[in-house]
C-alpha cells in the first residue's frame, strides 16, 4: 500500500508539472507568434471562425487580382481611345484645310497622303492588345479585332460583347469596349470616313472641297462617339475603385475579427505566463522538498 501511494505521488506530480510546462510553452509560443490558437482543439469554435475568415481572405485576394486585370485592360482602352481622339482631331484640322477652295491639287494630294497613312494607323490601333495579348477591342476574340477586305472596307472580326469579370460580392465589370461601340456611327465608321476623304482628295471626287466639308460633320460625330466611350470606360474604372475600397474595408474588419478570435492579447498573455511560471516554480520546489523528506526515504 505504501509503495502504491509513493508511486501515485510521483506519477501525479509528474503529470501536474508536465501540464504546467506545456501551458507555459503554449503561452510563450502565443507571445512569439501573436496567436493564441495553436491548434483547433485549443478552441474548436474559434478555430472554425478563423477558417471561415481565412477563406474569405483567400477569395478576396482572387477578386483583387481579377479587379487589377480589369483595371489594367480598361486603362489600356482609355489610352487607346485618347489616341483615336487625337487622330480625329488631326483629321479635322486637315479636313478644314482641304475644305478651302484655294488649295492646289498638290496641296490636297499631300493631305490625302497623310489621311491614307492615318487610316492605316487607325486599323493598327483598332487591333491593340490587352494585358493577356488578346484583341483589346475585339470583345472575346483572341485574334485581331479588325481586318481590311479586298474591297478596302474595314471588317470587324470580333464578338458582339466584351468579357465580364467578377469583382466579388456578386459584382462584375465589363473589361473593355468593342470596336463597333465607338468606331461605328451615323451608318459609317471612322476608317471609312478618313479613307474615303483621302480618296476624294486624290482625285476621286469631282468637288474635293465639298467632300471635305461633308466629312467635317462625320468627323464631329466620330469624335463624339469616342468621347462617349471614354466616359463609359472612366465610369467602369471608378466602379472598380469603389468595389476595391469596399473590399479593403471588409478586409480590415476581417483582420480585426481574426485578431479578436485568434490573437493573443499581449498584457493578458504575459500575466497568464507569469502566473503559470510562478505556480510551476512553486510546484517544482514543493515536489523537490517532499521527495527529499526522510519519511519518504523510509517509505521507499
Amino acid at each position: 500500500m505504501t509503495l502504491v501511494s509513493t508511486s501515485a505521488f510521483y506519477d501525479r506530480s509528474t503529470r501536474d508539472l508536465s501540464s504546467l510546462r506545456t501551458r507555459a510553452e503554449g503561452l510563450q509560443t502565443a507571445l512569439s507568434t501573436g496567436q493564441r490558437l495553436l491548434k483547433p482543439s485549443d478552441d474548436p469554435v474559434g478555430a472554425a471562425q478563423l477558417r471561415s475568415l481565412m477563406r474569405a481572405d483567400h477569395f478576396s485576394a482572387i477578386d483583387q487580382t481579377t479587379a487589377a486585370r480589369a483595371a489594367s485592360d480598361l486603362t489600356l482602352t482609355d489610352s487607346a481611345l485618347s489616341n483615336f481622339a487625337n487622330y480625329v482631331i488631326r483629321a479635322q484640322e486637315l479636313t478644314t484645310q482641304a475644305a478651302s477652295g484655294t488649295l492646289t491639287a498638290a496641296q490636297r494630294s499631300g493631305i490625302a497622303t497623310e489621311l491614307t497613312q492615318m487610316a492605316d494607323e487607325l486599323v493598327r490601333l483598332a487591333n491593340s492588345r490587352d494585358s493577356s495579348g488578346h484583341a483589346l477591342f475585339g470583345g472575346q476574340t483572341a485574334g485581331n479585332a479588325y481586318s481590311v477586305t479586298g474591297a478596302g472596307a474595314l471588317q470587324y472580326d470580333g464578338t458582339a460583347v466584351a468579357s465580364e469579370l467578377p469583382l466579388g460580392d456578386g459584382q462584375t465589370v465589363t473589361k473593355g469596349v468593342t470596336g463597333p461601340e465607338f468606331l461605328n456611327f451615323s451608318g459609317t465608321n471612322l476608317y471609312a470616313v478618313v479613307k474615303g476623304l483621302a480618296d476624294a482628295l486624290s482625285g476621286g471626287a469631282p468637288d474635293p472641297a465639298q467632300a471635305a466639308r461633308d466629312a467635317l460633320g462625320q468627323l464631329d460625330a466620330g469624335l463624339d462617339s469616342i468621347t462617349t466611350a471614354q466616359t463609359v470606360v472612366g465610369a467602369r474604372l471608378n466602379w472598380i475603385d469603389l468595389i476595391g475600397e469596399r473590399r479593403t474595408q471588409q478586409g480590415e474588419l476581417r483582420a480585426s475579427e481574426e485578431a479578436e478570435v485568434g490573437g493573443a492579447e499581449l498584457a493578458s498573455t504575459v500575466t497568464q505566463l507569469q502566473q503559470v511560471m510562478t505556480v510551476l516554480e512553486a510546484s517544482q520546489a514543493s515536489f523537490a522538498k517532499l521527495a527529499s523528506l526522510s519519511l519518504f526515504d523510509l517509505l521507499r
